[in-house]
């Protein structure tokens, strides 16, 4: 859960209700929580079935084996991780430096160093074994949900329904306007809920993993949810639309306007740098176990594999997947990195992913499974449809970006298996 919340809902609130011309906003977020939903059963059923370090890695090649495509899909997810995995990082450290600087007035190089020392820090604190971290991410979780509870609850009291709930859908000149808005709207709401599948990352080191497994999913998903949607009524119904849609920092004025204080504006501005840096802490845990899972195979590079001597955790997997976010973090832009980061995803993870599970229990029909979503396979197909929309919905420029990604992965691995022939002659 504190994966899920991080910087994503308070700096993409502005941009999906500027997109949706105000409260209509919340049908970005409901789209958003139903895709979660409907994807998350994919990973419930395979997270628990196994229950293992890669996720996605492991999955891909379970549901797609015994054949060619049983090597190439875990080889393309690994490929976009290591582009898409550094590009998450960065994109939490750069939401967190873009808050900081409603304490601190920052300049663009200055708000740099910030994101920067920032993943050097979770990196830091990552580098121990799973107990501990398990006990640091509960301390996280209490500060984040307790933040989002704060926002809701103080609202009440300057609450206007009218302005809360009033939709600006007249306002596209067409119907075609409007779906690509809610496309766009709906890719920034969803990264705002990316993370429920966190846990599938760690499933070799989770307890009673094919009950735990679909558990946290399920009930990470509900509860932000229910959070998520009662943020965005909240705030749209104490602040302008007009207001939030120009806000770099909407949930700091939020709460400076209920309080009339510039001094609660600043605290609440905290307590979000601390979700920010959890969010992140979470992320950059369950992506270092995805090289370290394909290199454990032989399919990524044996250095990844390494554990470290004494705490039994990949340390140099987790160093290098934290220096690539850490050099990201300086380079890029957050909207850029937001679109990059869901578009390369959509197709080899998330849509490849249900496809390939309602053909693996289709073909295997007596296979016991740990959990079984319910009405299979109409949650995975609704999955793959709402991809697909936000995919052809958003601009060129980034679906040619995503193509080009599993295109260049295509080509690196007929290379490596032609290599590999060779090697062997």
């Amino acid at each position: 859960m504190i994966d899920m919340v991080g910087i994503g809902p308070f700096v993409t609130l502005p941009i999906i209700v500027t997109l949706m011309h105000g409260p209509a906003s919340i049908l970005a977020w409901l789209i958003g929580a139903l895709l979660a939903y409907m994807d998350g059963m994919v990973w419930a059923e395979l997270g628990a079935k196994w229950p293992q370090a890669g996720g996605s890695y492991v999955f891909l090649q379970k549901i797609f084996k015994g054949r060619q495509m049983g090597r190439l899909m875990p080889f393309l997810f690994i490929w976009q991780t290591t582009i898409q995995a550094p590009l998450v990082i960065a994109s939490g450290a750069i939401g967190f430096s873009k808050y900081f600087s409603f304490l601190i007035p920052l300049t663009e190089m200055q708000k740099k160093m910030v994101s920067g020392a920032l993943v050097i820090m979770l990196v830091a604190l990552l580098y121990r074994n799973i107990k501990s971290i398990g006990k640091i991410s509960v301390a996280m979780w209490v500060v984040t949900g307790g933040t989002i509870l704060w926002l809701v609850f103080s609202g009440f009291g300057s609450f206007n329904a009218a302005q809360a709930f009033d939709w600006q859908l007249g306002s596209f000149d067409s119907s075609s306007l409007l779906f690509v808005a809610l496309g766009q709207a709906s890719l920034n709401a969803v990264y705002s809920y990316l993370g429920y599948y966190n846990v599938c990352h760690l499933g070799g080191e989770i307890k009673n993993p094919s009950k735990n497994i679909p558990r946290s999913i399920l009930l990470s998903i509900t509860g932000i949810a229910i959070l998520y949607l009662a943020m965005q009524t909240m705030v749209l119904g104490v602040l302008p639309w007009q207001e939030v849609a120009n806000s770099d920092f909407v949930v700091s004025v939020y709460f400076e306007r209920i309080y009339n204080s510039h001094l609660i504006g600043q605290i609440a501005t905290l307590l979000i740098l601390v979700i920010a840096a959890s969010a992140l802490f979470a992320g950059i845990l369950g992506y270092s176990r995805i090289p370290y899972a394909a290199a454990l195979n032989g399919d990524f590079f044996s250095i990844f594999g390494r554990v470290h001597p004494k705490h039994k955790f990949p340390h140099i997997s987790l160093l290098l997947i934290g220096g690539a976010g850490f050099v990201f973090s300086l380079l890029f832009r957050l909207g850029e990195v937001i679109a990059a980061i869901l578009m390369m995803r959509m197709l080899i993870q998330f849509v490849s992913q249900a496809v390939g599970l309602i053909g693996w229990r289709l073909r295997e029909r007596d296979v016991e499974m740990p959990f079984k979503m319910p009405l299979f396979p109409i949650p995975a197909l609704v999955s793959i449809g709402i991809w697909l929309f936000i995919f052809i919905s958003n601009e060129t420029r980034y679906q040619l970006f995503a193509v080009s990604i599993i295109s260049s992965g295509v080509i690196a691995f007929y290379v490596r298996e032609r290599y590999l022939i060779d090697q062997k002659k």
